[in-house]
């Protein structure tokens, strides 16, 4: 049932612009630039994903599928999780290439280390719950839900990069194997919080969309 709603989901539903962003992961070689932008740019593709889930009709047409209420959801929920993985994914390569090819540290801000992406997961939590669960109270209002999550999102986004500039936390900065180990409770914490932020949305998402008359 998973693969079939996501399968519907990309092949009939998708917007092409979701693909383009969640590719975001080279911008980690471009020095001197707030690398967070990758996760905040995941935000505008799954935005514009779901404004052009409203423009096509795409979720009443979904309920007139043999689909529960709870799978109508479950199918959005999954394009989300899954697009947000893949920007994680993709951009892990060029981290590592930018090691390689870049010995001058982030003057910007965060450097694309363990911490970075520990961060990351926690951008997506907090947008994720507040975006789609506003999303599914009337599955219309796509751009107030959408500006309700990035304004928050945004904010820890802007708190990470500004972090680093203090020197009791420039170990936040490190990109040195031992610095890095030192970061792994932030990732642990980041997975912990996007897990369990992801379930809540799920079911709160449902929720809320059992109670919609389309």
């Amino acid at each position: 049932m998973i693969s079939n709603l996501l399968y519907k989901e990309i092949r009939l539903a998708a917007h092409p612009n979701l693909f383009i962003f969640t590719l975001m992961g080279p911008l980690i070689l471009i020095p001197g630039y707030p690398y967070t932008m990758i996760f905040l740019f995941s935000l505008i593709g799954n935005f514009v994903n779901l404004m052009y889930t409203r423009e096509n009709n795409d979720i009443y047409y979904s309920t007139l599928l043999p689909l529960k209420r709870a799978e109508v959801v479950l199918g959005k929920w999954l394009v989300l999780l899954v697009s947000q993985l893949l920007t994680i994914v993709i951009s892990l390569p060029f981290a590592f290439l930018r090691l390689q090819l870049l010995s001058q540290p982030n003057p910007v801000g965060l450097e694309a280390n363990t911490a970075f992406y520990g961060f990351g997961l926690m951008i997506f939590a907090c947008f994720n719950f507040i975006f789609l669960t506003s999303y599914f109270q009337t599955v219309y209002k796509v751009g107030a839900s959408f500006l309700k999550g990035l304004v928050p999102a945004t904010l820890v986004a802007i708190i990470v990069e500004v972090l680093v500039h203090f020197p009791k936390l420039a170990w936040l900065d490190a990109v040195t194997f031992d610095g890095q180990i030192k970061q792994l409770p932030i990732l642990a914490a980041g997975i912990l919080i996007y897990s369990v932020a992801m379930w809540a949305t799920y079911k709160l998402s449902v929720r809320r969309f059992s109670q919609v008359n389309l």
